[in-house]
């Protein structure tokens, strides 16, 4: 991506390409789906609306979710570059657009963060008291740790960063499923009738749980993030985006089984425990599983934060070398090769913004606040990209009814948690989200519209490095835009309308 004019060259530094393969990037998206704060904490909820038809719930939303990874395979499969969703709704429906969408993932990216950090202090305090120790660790300093530590990982080097969070969130699942296993062993078959036949399932009930299920699942997309640093991206990120949907939608479906079929053999109501895999392993006699699946579940939550700092860091990277914020923040480091200032100041907003928010709230409350506000922003992004993808084929001249079809589904199974985000209203104060994250919205597009008026010209010039920066076939990745980016621009700047 090329910076705004005024910046000084020494900016234009490219992040290092070419480095994460497969592996990594399919468990940048897992991380930041974060299928164990899922197995620990939201299948009691799921469980409360849908009973036994909450494995079900899990398959409807991740069939739904499927349609957008179609829409996203568009532009992944054709483009690459840092923070690309920013960049693929930019080409699609515009630099304005495109802006709106990178402020709206700079929010879902920072309270999943937030959410990552409060599931650290809870599952902290909980393996302390699974050895033994009775020892209450004060929320804020868990939040400094863990902020801390994902800094300084994110800060040296992208390797070792998507390396790190590989292992550490496949230990945690690996826990998971150890006891899932042990649980069935000792049920004696994988056949729970009540839950194969849906008995005592309505429909109403199972619609507001695909609707906490969607909420499960966001994130997958967040190894676009990291085109420029991906090998072969145009191949390894479409796949990255569908495996993670397929390997966690998979988890959650086989989990929430197991867990429902767990309690009810115990005689225990699960959407009314708080630590569901501790209950269940005591009922079962393996207690001891208790202290690793806590020590997992730390390191997935760390993993998730580590995942969001290194995602919208990317985001602002992009965003700030085209004028939306201070071309500092844009700048990579000579030798680490990461957006350092970005991961910085992104990780310390993070870090400010919770520990507000724990002067008014218990780290719990505050974990669940922030999911919710989180699955805004992803819902808006999820839409944009959908509507942008046919939009973007139209302009190249290769739009197929079924690019439509798949928009049309992808909308409407979108429509789904957005309504149910709404009806039936929700208590205080989560009524009230909706509104806080409008808020966000105008004064994004209040920004925009200033720095417009500074610089007259500074959406054209996004539109116009957007459209020359990474296109198909052209797997160098971002350096090669970069090293050109003070070259004339090209004569059409309309990403709409101009073939890219």
């Amino acid at each position: 991506m090329s910076i705004s004019s005024s910046e000084p060259s020494s900016a234009a530094a490219q992040v290092r390409s070419g480095v994460l393969g497969f592996p990594t990037l399919v468990a940048q998206s897992i991380a930041l789906i974060s299928p164990t704060m899922t197995a620990v904490l939201i299948v009691p909820l799921t469980f409360s609306y849908a009973g036994n038809g909450t494995w079900l719930s899990y398959l409807f939303a991740t069939l739904m979710l499927g349609f957008v990874v179609m829409n996203l395979k568009v532009f992944s499969s054709r483009s690459a570059s840092a923070g690309s969703m920013y960049a693929y709704i930019g080409r699609g429906l515009g630099a304005k657009s495109g802006v709106l969408a990178g402020w709206t993932l700079l929010w879902a990216y920072g309270f999943i963060a937030i959410a990552g950090l409060t599931g650290f202090s809870i599952f902290v305090n909980q393996f302390l008291d699974a050895i033994g120790v009775d020892l209450n660790v004060p929320a804020i300093v868990c939040f400094a740790v863990s902020a801390l530590l994902c800094w300084f990982v994110a800060y040296k080097d992208i390797r070792v960063s998507s390396l790190l969070m590989l292992v550490l969130e496949g230990l945690s699942m690996f826990l998971i499923v150890a006891l899932c296993v042990t649980m069935v062993v000792r049920h004696g078959s994988i056949v729970d009738t009540p839950q194969l036949r849906l008995e005592g399932v309505s429909g109403h009930g199972l619609m507001l749980a695909v609707v906490t299920c969607i909420f499960s699942l966001v994130g997958f997309e967040s190894a676009t993030a990291l085109g420029g640093e991906a090998k072969n991206p145009l191949v390894n990120i479409p796949r990255a985006v569908r495996w993670s949907l397929i390997i966690t939608g998979t988890f959650f479906i086989l989990v929430s089984y197991v867990e429902v079929m767990g309690a009810r053999d115990h005689g225990l109501s699960l959407a009314d425990l708080s630590a569901p895999l501790d209950s269940l392993a005591d009922a079962y006699g393996v207690g001891y599983l208790k202290a690793p699946i806590c020590l997992g579940a730390i390191l997935s939550f760390f993993s998730l934060t580590l995942s969001c700092v290194n995602a919208g860091a990317r985001i602002l990277m992009p965003m700030a070398r085209h004028g939306m914020f201070s071309g500092h923040v844009g700048k990579v480091h000579v030798h680490n090769r990461t957006p350092h200032i970005a991961v910085t100041a992104y990780a310390a907003i993070i870090f400010a913004v919770v520990a507000v928010l724990l002067i008014f709230n218990d780290p719990l409350t505050i974990f669940g606040d922030a999911g919710t506000l989180a699955a805004f922003g992803f819902l808006l992004v999820y839409f944009m990209v959908s509507v942008a993808a046919p939009a973007y084929l139209r302009a190249r001249g290769e739009l197929r009814p079924k690019n439509i079809a798949i928009c049309v589904a992808a909308v409407v199974c979108l429509l789904v948690p957005t309504i149910g985000s709404f009806y039936p209203v929700p208590p205080a104060p989560v009524r009230y989200f909706p509104y806080v994250f409008a808020a966000y919205i105008v004064v994004g597009l209040v920004w925009m519209g200033l720095v417009s008026l500074r610089n007259r010209h500074v959406l054209s010039e996004i539109e116009a490095d957007l459209e020359r920066s990474v296109d198909i076939g052209h797997t160098a990745d971002i350096e090669v835009a970069a090293d050109t980016s003070d070259a004339p621009q090209a004569s059409s700047t309309s990403m709409k309308g101009g073939q890219v």
